[in-house]
């Protein structure tokens, strides 16, 4: 096992033995062996565009399969099983049709000729055997920046899911992803793989503009709602992830059966959408990020449900009361298929005793997506020029469990009065219950969001350097930044691709990244580890 994927990989350098996700050898093996047989399908799915062959099956299994190797998705191993026989059937059915076209098929690559064996055994074995890192390249800062892109990827693979779960799609990102997948294996210089890492955030930034679109057209734009921090008495229900459509169907089937639907986690900005909140029984939210579910969740006395990624290994006080739907696999836990029938979910919360009694824990604002921020603009503007508003922090990105986060707590509390601060992601729970006041009737701390929301806070950006006339990187704004897992390294792609420059990012810097790709991140983006707060708060203000 080698893995340094995430920012809290063990000392540092990589989990070895077994992750400090919780994910174990043999997972970790077939999520190897699984981007390995995508990376055939890809070649070939390459190959069929240039000659016409395109197939959805094909686009979307693709991003399933790469979402699911994405830190904290799927730890089932017979789930990775049916996934890496599923690639190297639709490669042999796809291949075919691109014979037939007259397009490429005779690729020697072993990712193309790859045969999975019969067995979860066999294919533990074959992914143990296959040291996938160290095949990228042999070079350490082409192997580096093969790292940065197939983990962009799997990113970008997870927002182009979600938004066509939502019937949002864009060949273009399909395209994109095919064309990445099959490019790391082959052999590409320096600014050959910059060049494809930059472009990951390119495309990124319109799979996110497709899931904006989804996620609005759909459920309406985010406005400013107050949600409970506390309970009311009842049954209960827990939703976390990031899924919005299965949070809609589950309020759905819920109606007049006296549960109450609570968000965990990234779920917590849905309270601000009017499709979702016109249901009465959705009432608030429990607990924070998802690195404390396992110390959160015993507490929760109803049926919990995890959408997209973000699960931990259930304990055994609450194991029986979670379902997991869509891409996320726990062994031995219920799974909802994709008819999204809630029955077990309902019926086990209907079970369980609930909430017993009323708590106050206060609320927090939501609601601060693009639509929003812009509608009163015009007094954000005017605030900037009188001088009211003096700096713009975004403080957020993913939360974790490794020390040196509280970073982002401390800077919050430190930064002036006279300075505006947006979140998003589940970064935001190391301070989004602090009580900041506000400038001019304007809440100094704006929730834009889910990871995913980037986008608002980017078009935000986009907007007021307009009307500033410069440029974003001319705006009085800093963007310190924390990361875990793989949507994080794309969206910091989507920021490079767009230019942005003099990102703090922390709390350390990814593995997978050596001293001389640093020191090009640095040359050309300005990029900045976070430092102490006050060092940092003292080079943004003067």
């Amino acid at each position: 096992m080698y893995c340094n994927q995430c920012e809290q990989t063990a000392k540092g350098t990589a989990c070895t033995t077994i992750g400090v996700c919780g994910k174990n050898e043999e997972v970790a093996g077939l999520e190897d062996l699984l981007t390995h047989a995508v990376q055939g399908l890809c070649l070939v799915a390459d190959a069929g565009r240039k000659v016409g062959v395109v197939d959805n099956a094909v686009d979307r299994f693709t991003c399933e399969a790469i979402f699911s190797c994405l830190t904290n998705v799927d730890f089932d191993p017979a789930r990775f099983g049916v996934l890496i026989h599923k690639a190297v059937t639709l490669r042999e059915t796809l291949k075919a049709e691109v014979k037939a076209a007259g397009g490429k098929t005779d690729f020697t690559v072993a990712a193309a000729t790859f045969s999975p064996a019969d067995s979860l055994t066999g294919l533990e074995e074959q992914g143990a055997a296959l040291n996938f890192i160290n095949t990228l390249d042999a070079n350490p800062d082409l192997q580096s920046l093969k790292q940065i892109t197939m983990y962009g990827l799997r990113g970008l693979a997870a927002y182009a899911d979600h938004a066509a779960i939502l019937g949002k799609e864009d060949d273009s990102v399909y395209a994109y992803i095919h064309e990445a997948m099959a490019a790391l294996t082959s052999d590409m210089d320096l600014n050959q793989l910059v060049a494809l890492a930059l472009k990951c955030g390119e495309v990124n930034m319109k799979a996110m503009e497709l899931l904006d679109a989804g996620n609005t057209g759909t459920y309406g734009h985010p406005v400013p709602t107050p949600v409970p921090l506390g309970h009311i008495p009842g049954k209960c229900i827990l939703v976390t992830g990031h899924d919005l459509k299965d949070l809609a169907m589950l309020l759905e089937q819920t109606k007049d059966k006296g549960i109450n639907i609570y968000t965990h986690g990234e779920m917590l900005p849905c309270h601000g959408y009017p499709e979702l909140k016109k249901y009465s029984h959705f009432y608030g939210h429990f607990g924070t990020a998802w690195q404390n579910q396992q110390k959160e969740m015993p507490e929760f006395p109803g049926a919990i449900l995890f959408t997209t990624n973000c699960i931990q290994k259930p304990k055994d006080s609450y194991k029986a009361n979670v379902f997991t739907t869509g891409l996320v696999g726990w062994p031995d836990v219920a799974h909802i298929d994709n008819n999204k029938d809630f029955t077990p979910v309902i019926n086990r919360a209907l079970g369980l005793p609930g909430f017993t009694d009323s708590v106050d824990k206060d609320s927090v604002l939501v609601g601060f997506a693009r639509n929003t921020v812009l509608g009163v603009a015009d007094k954000v503007i005017e605030a900037v020029k009188s001088k009211a508003i003096r700096h713009f922090f975004l403080v957020g990105g993913c939360d974790g469990a490794k020390p040196g986060r509280n970073y982002y707590t401390e800077i919050v509390e430190q930064i002036p009065a006279d300075c505006m601060i947006l979140t998003l992601a589940c970064g935001k729970f190391r301070f989004f219950d602090k009580k900041l006041g506000d400038i001019g009737g304007i809440p100094r701390l704006l929730d834009v969001g889910q990871c995913n929301d980037a986008y608002s806070a980017i078009q935000i950006a986009v907007a007021l350097a307009g009307a500033f006339e410069c440029g974003v990187n001319d705006l009085p704004l800093s963007m310190i930044l924390s990361w875990y897992e793989q949507k994080a390294v794309v969206i910091l792609l989507t920021l490079f691709s767009l230019g942005i420059k003099n990102i703090h990012l922390g709390p350390s810097l990814p593995a997978f990244i050596t001293p001389n790709v640093l020191n090009v991140l640095v040359e050309n983006f300005s990029i900045k580890p976070v430092s102490t707060p006050e060092a940092d708060l003292k080079a943004i203000l003067g």
